[in-house]
């Protein structure tokens, strides 16, 4: 409404003009009026002086147009549309006060342009802040999905060493001596020819879910599934003697975690089943492995396959440790039936044990204070 009553009413401008009309027209009259009713005789003074008051009043009126139509030039030029997007400094010359008004008005004008500049500059950096954001945000929600996808093969241990790699090779290939375990089922075949599929699958998923679980809770790194059996790997992280120790104690709560599932099984008429562990400690090579698209972290060489050949001589429910696992060993375990193995493609036989059923499983707490008794003697 004020901006409405503004337009409507007379301008600056204009007002400037009907002054400067009524004060040169306005005594002109009244002198003309003055003679015609011979009030005032025409004198050659009298002619001059007026002469000399037109003249002024002329001059005046030209210095006030002129300054009038400055300011209205400067309103003009200073005017800035809704949509303007930029304004520009005003240049032309004019008389000092509204100079001064022009100057202060490209001052403003300068620092509204500065201004601008930058806050399209901050907003572009911001721009970049929130994409930049935003790629934090979803590499670090691809690595929690790759922790959880590793989570379910390797240690939370292994998993972070992997997490924290910044070479082109998340874990370097090594020699190291580990402990190498595989765990079969015992006539799986037998058992799965009974069976639907889909009834095969769901119990391999629940026995695996639970080695799995012991496996890693033993500081265990599951490399591999091949059909029935499982393969892990133990002292990757630690020393040659604690990887062993661990082996063994998860072979015992796998055994043990086994008779439970399966009592678990009978009540519920559902086909039960035993497994047998190997485990053999020695040198063997740790790393990547495979092609250029599909790479395999595992361990390779001798003890990887003496493990296997161990596994095979596992009876249901038995667990048999190569002659290493067995140094690394608390001195009141209680084995059995120590003999060679005469492996292919070795020449020197393969010393092995089996650990007695009755040993019994041991804690975090127990592993050096397990009082059972030996029923073979331990190497020198």
């Amino acid at each position: 409404m004020k901006a409405e009553k503004h337009k409507s009413g007379m301008s600056f401008y204009r007002k400037i003009r009907i002054s400067l009309g009524l004060m040169g027209i306005l005594p002109f009259l009244l002198v003309i009026y003055l003679f015609i009713q011979e009030h005032i005789s025409l004198s050659n003074t009298l002619i001059l002086c007026a002469a000399l008051v037109l003249f002024s009043i002329l001059i005046g009126f030209t210095l006030l147009r002129q300054s009038a139509d400055q300011l209205k030039t400067l309103a003009k030029m200073t005017a800035v549309e809704p949509s303007q997007k930029t304004i520009e400094p005003v240049q032309f010359q004019i008389d000092a006060e509204l100079d001064n008004i022009a100057a202060n008005f490209n001052a403003v004008v300068n620092q509204l342009n500065q201004a601008r500049h930058d806050i399209q500059e901050q907003s572009i950096q911001l721009l970049k802040y929130a994409e930049d954001l935003a790629k934090s945000y979803e590499k670090l929600k691809q690595e929690e999905q790759l922790r959880t996808h590793l989570s379910r093969y390797i240690g939370n241990d292994l998993v972070e060493q992997i997490m924290n790699s910044n070479s082109e090779v998340l874990i370097k290939n090594q020699r190291k001596s580990l402990t190498v375990m595989f765990a079969d089922i015992r006539s799986f075949t037998a058992i799965s020819e009974q069976m639907a599929p889909e009834e095969v699958v769901t119990m391999l998923n629940e026995y695996f879910s639970i080695m799995v679980e012991i496996i890693f809770s033993h500081g265990g790194m599951l490399d591999k599934f091949v059909g029935d059996q499982l393969m892990a790997v133990f002292g990757h992280m630690t020393t040659e003697k604690q990887g062993a120790r661990d082996g063994v104690l998860a072979a015992l709560k796998m055994q043990q975690a086994v008779e439970k599932l399966m009592c678990c099984r009978r009540k519920n008429n559902l086909p039960t089943f035993r497994i047998g562990i190997g485990i053999n400690t020695g040198s063997t090579i740790i790393g990547s492995v495979g092609s250029e698209n599909r790479m395999d972290y595992t361990v390779i060489g001798d003890t990887v396959n003496a493990a296997a050949r161990l596994e095979e001589q596992a009876g249901p429910g038995e667990i048999v440790i190569g002659e290493r696992t067995y140094i690394h060993m608390p001195k009141k375990l209680r084995v059995k039936n120590p003999r060679a193995l005469q492996v292919k493609n070795r020449r020197k036989p393969v010393v092995c044990y089996t650990i007695d059923n009755g040993s019994t499983v041991i804690t975090n707490k127990q592993k050096d204070h397990v009082s059972i008794r030996n029923t073979a003697p331990f190497p020198a």
